[in-house]
């Protein structure tokens, strides 16, 4: 067995105000509580909530408060994710960093699929985060909508990462898809999924924790939560050797395949269908994009009502106004049975 103690903080966020001083406190509480724990994970944007005009520069006090944190508890750090601002570029990321129980930063990861085209003023990252703890095993990171693309997943399984760890800010009514994402998520790719949501600005909660067989080790509610969970990384090991319950060897099965994905090459013409789809962009009013409407269907007129107007003449008035087509009034022979026995 490689048990290691995962603890994940699902808390209330402003958007207006710093939440990092609320983060510090409850990590101390948490540490008082299950001192047992030996990573602690908080949820996307955490820091200092949603709004990318409070974004801070790569190096922040911010990240300093963290660092002593993390050595004070000698734990490792996850504290969910911020807005940084490169200094040279301009451009904002969505960053999540490391730190380990030295207080040491060693990776950093910026979201590569920014909630687009919510989060058009947000650059998107393009490496990935893969890292080490020493005599325990192989841990990934991706940030909320990331997980909605399975490559990155499979991109750092194919690594060997035994637990994904998923920092989310999630908010809106498709929270039950991305949980069932994240099952599916832990069973394509045998292993364990961290999934932590906040509260408020920062998420309507139901934080998961998933094992590599998708099932359901912790799931929370609306409110906030403290859950350590001890997982064994020997089952992920085990499971990719023999399969998730003694069957799918997934992750054999994708080395061993016999086809290679043409719509990975941009050149290949194979995602032309894709490029037929518009513009990404967030929907207006009234929008009938991809509908493929060819003409405005038959506006029927208006009837106006009179009192003790006799249904039937309604009927006859309305008839008379906007005939049906011949085609609908008078089938083609057959058609009628051809519909029934087609099933």
């Amino acid at each position: 067995m490689t048990p290691f103690a995962i603890a994940g903080v699902q808390m209330y966020v402003n958007a207006l105000q710093s939440n990092v001083e609320g983060m510090i406190q409850r990590l101390d509480v948490l540490m008082a509580r299950f001192p047992w724990t030996q990573m602690v994970l908080f949820s996307e944007l955490a820091p200092y909530g949603p709004l990318d005009r409070f974004a801070q520069p790569p190096q922040n006090e911010a990240l300093d408060r963290f660092c002593e944190a993390a050595r004070k508890h000698r734990v490792w750090l996850i504290p969910g994710s911020m807005f940084l601002r490169d200094p040279e570029t301009g451009l904002i990321f969505n960053t999540s960093v490391v730190i380990n129980p030295e207080g040491e930063i060693i990776r950093r990861y910026s979201k590569m699929f920014p909630f687009r085209p919510y989060e058009t003023g947000i650059a998107a990252g393009t490496d990935f985060c893969v890292f080490d703890v020493p005599e325990v095993g192989r841990f990934g990171l991706s940030i909320c909508y990331d997980i909605w693309f399975p490559e990155t997943t499979r991109q750092i399984t194919a690594q060997g990462v035994e637990v994904l760890l998923h920092p989310v800010l999630t908010g809106t009514t498709d929270r039950d898809a991305e949980l069932a994402i994240a099952r599916a998520t832990a069973a394509q790719f045998q292993c364990y999924v961290i999934d932590v949501n906040g509260l408020g600005a920062g998420g309507v909660g139901k934080s998961l924790v998933v094992d590599p067989s998708a099932h359901v080790l912790h799931q929370s509610a609306g409110q906030e939560d403290m859950f350590p969970i001890e997982v064994d990384l020997s089952m992920v090991r085990r499971q990719r050797e023999t399969g998730m319950k003694g069957l799918g060897q997934v992750l054999k099965s994708f080395r061993d395949r016999s086809v290679d994905f043409s719509v990975y090459d941009r050149n290949s013409g194979t995602d032309a269908y894709l490029k037929s789809l518009g513009p990404l962009e967030i929907p207006q009013q009234g929008n009938r994009a991809g509908l493929h409407v060819d003409m405005p269907g038959q506006k029927i007129q208006e009837v106006p009502a009179y009192k003790g107007m006799a249904l039937d003449a309604v009927a006859s008035f309305t008839h008379h106004e906007t005939p049906e087509p011949a085609a609908a009034l008078s089938p083609s022979p057959g058609t009628k049975n051809e519909k029934q026995s087609s099933g």
